[in-house]
């Protein structure tokens, strides 16, 4: 990373006021991306006394087990075409993976948009379309513009499975697990630039934690840690945006409300944490033709019967990675039984999942 006058200094400032505080500092990155660019621009080993931890903010690696399992009986169902992300591909349930699913006969397809899926449904009018939809606030928008123009058009042959997470739930049950040790969260910029700031208020308000919305290049991320620092040193906590290129405090109001009309907020199961209320999306009743949970209930209703199990795999850290509990080199199957070609947990999967970055940057155990 060539580094500039302004980030020289901005470095500069970084370890005098490590200094000042005078013990190590343990800074929580909520996006995946930003653990991928910390790892790629090498600032895990830039700053003595400072250990940045992985949250829960891979979209692919938070996705569990069960959801997995259901988009796979779904895409068993004579006539039907799953759409997915291709980064879903990999990811483990009980009962293998999509890849795994179109290797045995489903017809299960990769799409690099939520309208590609829409597409589909219009050239395949005899089939039936299953939207596995993913991710977090940011993807969210675009699913519901799916289902608002499907049902514009009057089109019948497609749903959307919904396993869409929020962010900000998931940070306040973090903040509550027994063990947990940050001092401040490098918050995700893409979510934000849909919710804004004003979502993560209580972990400042409530939890007195400095926190800072923060954009993806290594120039952007040090900007953020200083001013993360300067909230500690001066002994206060907020909400502060670095990307203010991108995120208002109040977000982004179409967006918002595009979600707000078609999805309503449900309990989601994370990988490796469990079942956190009010953390999902669901579609809300008035569109439940659209719904893949509904429209598909009783073949998911076979879970059980289908062999379907709720546990991870044994020896597998993925869920204490999440949690910043634990980094990817103190699980044991870490670059033994666990490598992005042989994946045992969905931290190894995604390029932006915690294990994955660790083992592509040879991140050291720290």
């Amino acid at each position: 990373m060539a580094i500039n006058r302004q980030t020289d200094r901005q470095v500069k400032g970084i370890r005098m006021m490590l200094g000042e505080i005078g013990r190590p500092v343990r800074l929580m990155e909520v996006c995946g991306t930003h653990t991928v660019s910390i790892f790629r621009h090498g600032l895990r080993g830039m700053f003595e006394g400072i250990r940045f931890l992985s949250g829960p903010g891979c979209p692919v690696c938070v996705t569990s087990s069960e959801d997995v399992d259901r988009a796979v009986l779904i895409s068993r169902e004579p006539g039907v075409i799953l759409a997915t992300f291709g980064d879903m591909m990999r990811v483990p349930g009980s009962l293998g993976n999509l890849d795994y699913a179109r290797a045995c006969g489903a017809d299960v397809r990769i799409v690099y948009s939520a309208l590609d899926a829409l597409r589909m449904a219009r050239a395949e009018r005899t089939r039936r379309v299953v939207f596995f939809s993913t991710g977090f606030e940011t993807t969210a928008p675009g699913a519901a513009a799916i289902i608002h123009e499907a049902r514009k058009e009057g089109i019948k042959n497609f749903s959307v499975y919904s396993v869409h997470k929020l962010v900000p739930p998931a940070l306040r049950a973090l903040l509550s697990t027994p063990g947990l040790d940050v001092d401040g969260f490098l918050l995700p910029g893409h979510v934000s630039t849909i919710i804004g700031a004003r979502p993560y208020e209580f972990i400042a308000a409530d939890k007195g934690k400095p926190a800072v919305i923060a954009g993806f290049s290594a120039e952007d991320i040090i900007s953020a840690t200083l001013m993360l620092l300067g909230q500690m040193r001066q002994g206060r906590a907020a909400v502060e945006v670095q990307y203010q290129t991108a995120v208002r405090a109040e977000g982004n109001p179409k967006a918002l409300a595009l979600m707000e009309e078609f999805f309503e907020p449900a309990s989601a199961n994370w990988r490796g944490i469990g079942t956190i209320p009010a953390s999902g999306l669901g579609i809300r009743e008035g569109f439940s033709g659209f719904d893949a949970a509904k429209v598909f209930a009783g073949v998911l209703g076979g879970m059980e019967r289908a062999g379907a199990a709720s546990s991870e795999p044994p020896g597998c850290s993925c869920g204490d990675v999440l949690r910043g509990l634990k980094i990817p080199a103190e699980c044991r199957l870490f670059g033994k039984k666990c490598t992005p070609e042989s994946p045992v947990g969905a931290c190894m999967v995604s390029t932006e999942g915690s294990c994955a970055a660790y083992y592509k940057y040879g991140g050291p155990g720290r």
